[in-house]
């Protein structure tokens, strides 16, 4: 079971109702199969326990707990594998003895007896003569029944250490596993794949979900040209389960489908359940709600086992406490019954992890309008189930979850008390993807107390572990998943509030409240694209701003709940802090208001309002310091929904702060060395698209051609890419032809919170903002000079979509260009043609490329044709502004 991306798609639900998605996750593994000695006759079929005469011989008894465990009667199977165990030993038969173990261990898995289950199966390894290193097998043994017997041991042992949370040690099991099968020749190639995806199922838990989407791409297209096969089942749902959690959740849903009809076909209830549960979980991410109802209810009824019912049952109750509030959803009926019905069921779990989150999250799901005792219960013998199994992760997860609903009913100690237990078996395992949240508990309680200092050293901590979990654990380990907005962002405001009132200093570390700010902005890109998006190659602007740039300032906004925060940097000068008392609610109907407005044709005077109210929270305050120090050029670096509005529209009364200024945007306080874009030497590689493919609902763009005429009259010297020759190919292969300094692209794109839906359209299709990326930075394998501008002049944030803007940074991040020029929305077709024009004449003067874009807006504002803030407003410069 695949858990939900939450933070790519922003659906605001809380971790509460997010970790659930997870529990299945354990159940994605190929079954486990009881192990057979191979028969020599290969007429010899299956008996089962109705066979006339009674179950004699060792594997006459396998055969029979084989039936008693297929038919879950594992307690009368036990009994049988033991009887196996002794009549083998008694025989000296290492072979079937070393089976009957294996089998024991895997029914006493199904009980949670997990001391036993791994007691039996070490045994079995032992009488293998298994010493974890496949080099040194006895290859002489008697044919392969002894390969056969130690692979279908090892692909048991690496279920048995899935599940006890052993995700490292279970990848090395199965990849051994493998080695073996590989060994037996080409007709065990089933056995390869079952261990290939139990790798790829670890490595899922692990978080490594590139390599895991790797692993499973190759196996399912092995499996397209096979016949249906438990196998390819699984292998299909994993792979639409990876797909899922990296954001692809049209490919999850389609081989999700796949896998559900093959097994409707094999008839095989526990692999159709299991397939339901991740089809309603994609669904969901795709906002489809009564279709994700429709899968989990679906998943409940036809599961087998208790397990997957009641995780289908928390997934869709889920769905009812989200909308409880909703006037079409009755949760006193609906949501109790549904309650009512996982309570009872909650006994017949098994005391496995799997079963341990199943409690957990139940009770995290009920946190807000269950019976703060009976939760309190659940959780409490949670924390006793996860020390009987030895889970430390899990006994981690449960007393931070019952440290929670203390906090809940304020009582602080006890809150604390169990916050630092559960902090305290995270840290000793090395989970920072558990740990970062019981910081931050731990932070909320010591705050609550008054504790400030400590309360921010707690916060401190749990800034580092999450930035510890960058790079391919990005996405964060399955049992914590989390939604970004929800429980990674406030951890970063809640830490910078604090920062600021922190007492014991004159003045707050405001160097530290902006590095904080930083951090929260590159967490959001990599978020963004599900992976750590920036290397290490920045330089700290206020260096550049103080050796190299005296006419520049850096402004760094804040928004927090109850005031908006302004620090600017000025040339050699120390750090300035003012606050507008406002609370974040008031600032996010101000900017929402200035976006309306200023796209409505007869809306000037409203615009002008909202707009000047902004600019009293943002630069009133420091209006005398910045003319003081006679600064030219204002560097934003944006907080939150304050990318979606154009800086350079904010209204004084009078002017528009571009009379006063140019302005460019940085995505945070680091960057790649600005260098001024080199002039003498202006080159442009210029691609334009007049008409859209007839599949894309975009209108044509006539004035393509006159754009990308106008940059060659310019100065610039242009190789340009027009229409049928402006395809994803063509662009990829003559951006290597040569040095281009600048790439300038006239057509239609959008900007969007979702990588998938930030694009830019081609001849041949859209190019999403990651094959933009491949296709830019091919260049960087011939040529080692950066772009220096990448100019996208047709683009427009995605309607409805208030973090729109942030597909814009991710653009320019991923592009590898030192800048990025584009529109936060689409404007007319004959005024692009006039900016344009005025934008690259400015650039061949020596103009530094904000005064350029300046320029180029004050021609437009000049212009009683386009001088409303709709014409002229949305460029935005992202990047170095030299």
């Amino acid at each position: 079971m695949h858990p939900f991306q939450l933070t790519k798609r922003l659906v605001r639900f809380s971790l509460t109702h997010v970790v659930l998605f997870t529990l299945a996750f354990f159940l994605t593994l190929i079954p486990s199969t009881f192990a057979k000695q191979p028969h020599t006759n290969s007429s010899d079929k299956f008996h089962t326990q109705t066979t006339k005469f009674p179950a004699t011989t060792p594997q006459q008894l396998l055969e029979q707990g084989e039936a008693l465990y297929q038919s879950g009667r594992f307690a009368e199977a036990i009994t049988v594998l033991q009887q196996a165990v002794r009549i083998s030993q008694r025989e000296g038969d290492n072979l079937a003895q070393a089976a009957a173990l294996t089998n024991l261990s895997l029914t006493f898995q199904q009980l949670g007896s997990w001391k036993e289950a791994s007691k039996a199966i070490n045994t079995s390894l032992n009488l293998l003569g298994w010493n974890g290193d496949n080099q040194k097998l006895n290859v002489n043994s008697p044919k392969s029944e002894f390969l056969e017997i130690l692979a279908q041991t090892l692909e048991i042992q690496g279920g048995l250490q899935l599940s006890q949370g052993q995700a490292d040690v279970s990848l090395k099991t199965s990849q051994q596993a493998e080695q073996i099968w590989k060994r037996l020749g080409k007709q065990y190639n089933t056995g390869v794949t079952r261990s290939r995806i139990n790798q790829a199922q670890a490595l899922r838990v692990s978080g490594f979900y590139r390599r895991s989407l790797d692993i499973l791409e190759e196996i399912s297209q092995q499996l397209q040209t096979q016949p249906d096969s438990l196998e390819k089942v699984t292998a299909l749902r994993s792979l639409g389960n990876v797909e899922q959690q990296s954001g692809k959740l049209e490919e999850s849903q389609k081989n999700l489908q796949q896998s559900l009809e093959i097994a409707q076909r094999l008839q095989l209830p526990q692999e159709m359940s299991l397939t339901q549960l991740s089809l309603g979980n994609t669904a969901r991410a795709l906002d489809q709600r009564e279709n994700a109802i429709a899968h989990y209810k679906n998943a409940a009824l036809i599961a087998p086992n208790p397990l997957t019912k009641v995780q289908a049952q928390i997934n869709q109750l889920s769905l009812l406490v989200k909308d409880k509030n909703k006037a079409d959803v009755k949760p006193s009926d609906a949501t109790s019954l549904l309650i009512s019905t996982i309570q009872s069921q909650l006994a017949t779990l098994p005391i496995n992890q799997a079963g341990i989150y199943t409690r957990i999250n139940f009770a995290r799901t009920i946190s807000k309008i269950g019976n703060k005792k009976d939760i309190a219960k659940i959780l409490a013998s949670s924390v006793q189930q996860a020390k009987m199994i030895g889970s430390e992760r899990a006994q981690s997860y449960a007393l931070g979850s019952l440290a929670e609903v203390y906090e809940q009913n304020n009582q602080w100690q006890e809150a604390q008390n169990l916050t630092e237990q559960a902090l305290f078996i995270a840290q000793k395992i090395l989970a920072s993807d558990i740990a970062y949240r019981w910081e931050w508990q731990l932070g909320r309680l010591l705050k609550a107390q008054g504790n400030i200092e400590r309360a921010i050293a707690a916060y401190d901590s749990a800034v580092a572990s999450l930035q510890s979990l960058r790079s391919d654990l990005v996405a964060v380990n399955q049992e914590v998943q989390f939604n970004f907005r929800d429980s990674v962002e406030p951890i970063y405001r809640e830490s910078v509030e604090l920062l600021l009132q922190q007492k014991g200093q004159e003045k707050p570390d405001l160097d530290k409240v902006r590095k904080r700010i930083e951090a929260l902005q590159l967490a959001e890109l990599d978020n963004f694209f599900r992976e750590a998006c920036l290397s290490n190659q920045f330089v700290v602007l206020d260096k550049v701003v103080d050796r190299d740039n005296l006419n520049t300032a850096i402004f760094y906004p804040i928004i927090l709940d109850n005031r908006l925060e302004v620090i600017l940097k000025l040339p050699n000068q120390p750090l300035i802090h003012k606050t507008s008392v406002v609370n974040r609610q008031k600032v996010e109907k101000a900017i929402t208001n200035m976006r309306e407005t200023i796209v409505e044709p007869d809306a000037s005077k409203n615009f002008q309002e909202v707009s000047q109210k902004i600019y009293d929270w943002l630069i009133k305050p420091v209006e005398s310091e910045l003319k003081n120090s006679g600064v030219k050029t204002l560097v934003f670096i944006p907080d939150g929904s304050l990318r979606n509005i154009p800086v350079c529209a904010l209204y004084d009364g009078k002017e528009y702060l571009v009379q006063k200024y140019a302005i460019a945007i940085s995505p945070g306080l680091q960057l790649f060395t600005p260098k001024p874009l080199a002039q003498e030497r202006l080159n442009a590689l210029a691609g334009g698209l007049s008409q859209p493919p007839k599949n894309e609902k975009f209108a044509p763009l006539p004035n393509v051609k006159v754009e990308l005429k106008l940059i060659q009259q310019s100065g610039v010297s242009t190789m340009t890419l027009l229409d049928e020759n402006f395809k994803s190919t063509t662009l990829r292969k003559t951006i290597n032809a040569q040095p281009f300094r600048v790439v300038h692209l006239a057509t239609h794109g959008q900007f969007s919170s979702r990588a998938k839906d930030t694009f830019i359209l081609a001849a041949d299709g859209r190019i999403n903002v990651r094959d933009l990326d491949n296709l830019l930075k091919s260049r960087e394998q011939t040529r080692t000079e950066p772009v220096e501008l990448l100019v996208l002049s047709a683009c427009q944030t995605a309607a409805g979509d208030n973090r729109a803007a942030l597909g814009l940074a991710g653009v320019a991040i991923r592009a590898g260009a030192r800048s990025t020029l584009a529109s936060l929305w689409q404007i007319g077709d004959n005024s692009t043609v006039v900016f344009i024009d005025e934008f690259y004449r400015q650039l061949t003067t020596g103009k530094t490329t904000a005064e350029a874009l300046r320029e180029a807006q004050l021609r437009l504002l000049s212009n009683t044709e386009y001088n409303r803030p709709l014409y002229w407003a949305p460029y935005v410069l992202v990047g170095n502004w030299l």
